[in-house]
């Protein structure tokens, strides 16, 4: 190599190791005096993958250094790209550091349209990573008449993939809706014959919501409680948004488009349980409600099959078409029954705690579709000769096994504490606290409200944790058929939990009781002191098994409302 060739990456090498010192130190003045003293390593590249002095700036995490850096710079140093094309910018949106952001387009607007080598612009970047804040930004400082119809449709999915939302004092919602209110065009590009904005709002069913319309007392209520109100107003913008798409796909009126290009939305919306979007949707395009895949299976046999309640209700409100499309029989000579016979998907499952609450879930939908379904569509066979209950019991063998396991388990553990308490409430009947008088045999402290209060809470105690081992033995005992698991082993656990927790009580305001009454005339301090340690276990006990308790309460009892019709929401919701 020549001699002058070897000093000047010598000196090269210099400048980018005490720069990049500088850099990670945050020192400044250091780095300026480095850069200073060599500006053509400004204006270059100094590492192997062409990143300038700004893109490692930003490795350094100190900010007020990005700044200083930046405001060194001319307007052309700023748009340096490294190997991969990633401006400074590129780096800020990355990151998410507005303020930084902010400084370089004030100095030069063109990096907001210079591409990275994926071909993104730092918006499409910020969007496409969920920044929220910078996607923000970027949006109110970027001119899409500069952008492309594609790298439109990029920016508009990524902010609805990314749940973008709301905010503190602007729901970044209205980026996404006010590109469809300059692009209407947006509003129908396709994407593997489907409509790619709607598809994607299809499996939104937590930013859509339930309602179509706030009603008065809520936007009352939104006013006080502003986390409410930012909620809500996401969800009435995504409605917007799904009634905007909806009123501009209606120039191609035709039950070929209908067909070919919403049918994979609403299949989405169904097998996502987001019952909304296809209310909206309906109410536009009536005829969708007849709709099928390819396997002949209608937006009811899919929100079967994926276990989505919220869609299924809606069959309750669909008058006479509900007996014609509960007729479909699918490719494989399935009816809807068959469908409620096969287990559901694993995700849904792992929604109910506990394998046998998971059990008696898939039983509630087989009986509920068992209900609503032809007389003769129980009896009827599948192309493999299995009824639905064949299907059924074929399916959830596992599931069933683990049911049986896990319940054995639970009930053993409270069983132990059950027959302790019990053993314990029970001696203590005959351990009279000071004793008896030796002539009559009457307790000593018979007339002491406390002496009352101990043997009324011992005998709560005592018979409760008594019921507790007797609704728990009958559930070992139990032969563990399916439907064992649908009403009889969650109501007995539930009842076996709730003596329990009783007899504990029950148990602690004995000791409480038995403690005041043999030393309150010692301390007058002594009750508060005991109650407020007996209070200890309670509230573990509840703090701890509460939810299980809950959980099994609302799996059993509030489960009968889980199929329950929605307030015809074809009819109501026409006005809004």
């Amino acid at each position: 190599m020549p001699r002058v060739a070897q000093e000047n990456q010598n000196q090269h090498q210099t400048v980018e190791n005490g720069y990049l010192a500088a850099a990670l130190r945050g020192n400044w003045q250091s780095a300026r005096a480095i850069l200073e003293a060599d500006r053509d390593a400004v204006r270059g590249s100094l590492t192997e993958t062409r990143e300038s002095v700004l893109h490692i700036a930003f490795a350094s995490k100190h900010t007020a250094f990005v700044k200083e850096v930046v405001r060194f710079l001319t307007s052309e140093e700023l748009e340096q790209q490294n190997v991969d094309g990633d401006t400074a910018l590129c780096f800020a949106a990355k990151s998410g550091t507005v303020t930084i952001a902010e400084a370089m387009v004030n100095r030069n607007s063109r990096l907001l349209y210079i591409r990275s080598s994926e071909y993104r612009t730092p918006l499409h970047i910020a969007a496409k990573l969920g920044s929220r804040e910078m996607t923000l930004y970027l949006y109110s400082r970027t001119e899409f008449r500069f952008l492309s119809i594609d790298e439109r449709m990029e920016i508009l999915m990524s902010t609805i993939t990314n749940d973008m939302y709301g905010m503190s004092h602007i729901s970044v919602t209205y980026i996404a809706l006010g590109i469809l209110r300059k692009f209407d065009a947006l509003a129908t590009a396709r994407n593997e014959k489907t409509i790619a904005a709607l598809r994607e709002l299809a499996k939104k069913p937590f930013a859509i919501g339930s309602n179509s319309q706030l009603s008065l007392w809520k936007r009352r209520f939104n006013f006080w409680f502003k986390g409410i109100r930012d909620k809500t107003n996401t969800q009435a913008l995504v409605q917007e948004m799904i009634n905007r798409i909806s009123i501009a796909i209606q120039e191609f009126t035709g039950n070929r488009f209908s067909n070919i290009f919403l049918r994979t939305p609403l299949f989405d919306a169904a097998e996502f349980g987001n019952a909304e979007f296809l209310i909206i949707l309906i109410r536009t395009y009536p005829d969708m409600i007849w709709t099928t895949n390819n396997f002949h299976q209608s937006l009811f046999h899919i929100a079967v099959i994926n276990r989505q309640e919220s869609v299924f209700k809606l069959i309750h409100e669909m008058g006479a078409m509900k007996e014609i499309i509960l007729t479909y029989v699918d490719t494989y000579k399935q009816n809807i029954l068959h469908l409620a016979g096969k287990l559901a998907p694993k995700a849904r499952l792992n929604l109910v705690p506990g394998a046998a609450l998971r059990m008696q879930r898939e039983l509630l939908w087989f009986k509920e579709v068992e209900r609503i379904v032809p007389p003769s569509y129980p009896k009827m066979r599948d192309n493999e000769n299995r009824t639905p209950w064949d299907l059924f019991t074929e399916e959830h063998k596992e599931l069933r096994r683990e049911g049986e396991r896990w319940m054995k388990d639970t009930v053993n553990f409270y069983i132990v504490v059950a027959t302790l308490i019990t053993g314990v409430v029970f001696a203590a009947t005959f351990t009279v606290p000071g004793g008896s008088n030796q002539d009559t045999g009457i307790p000593i402290f018979s007339k002491s409200i406390w002496f009352r209060v101990l043997l009324i809470s011992d005998a709560i105690a005592l018979v409760f944790s008594s019921t507790s081992i007797l609704m728990f033995l009958s559930i070992l005992t139990s032969c563990f058929t399916e439907m064992d698991f649908l009403v009889s082993l969650p109501t007995k656990l539930e009842l076996g939990v709730t003596a329990l927790f009783i007899s504990i009580a029950g148990m602690l305001v004995a000791f409480s009781a038995t403690c005041c009454l043999v030393f309150k005339s010692e301390m007058a301090s002594i009750p508060i002191v005991i109650f407020a340690s007996a209070s200890v276990p309670i509230i573990l006990f509840v703090g701890l098994h509460y939810q299980f308790w809950v959980d099994i309460i609302r799996s059993t009892f509030s489960s009968r409302f889980l199929f329950g019709p929605l307030n015809d929401p074809f009819e109501l919701r026409r006005g809004v």
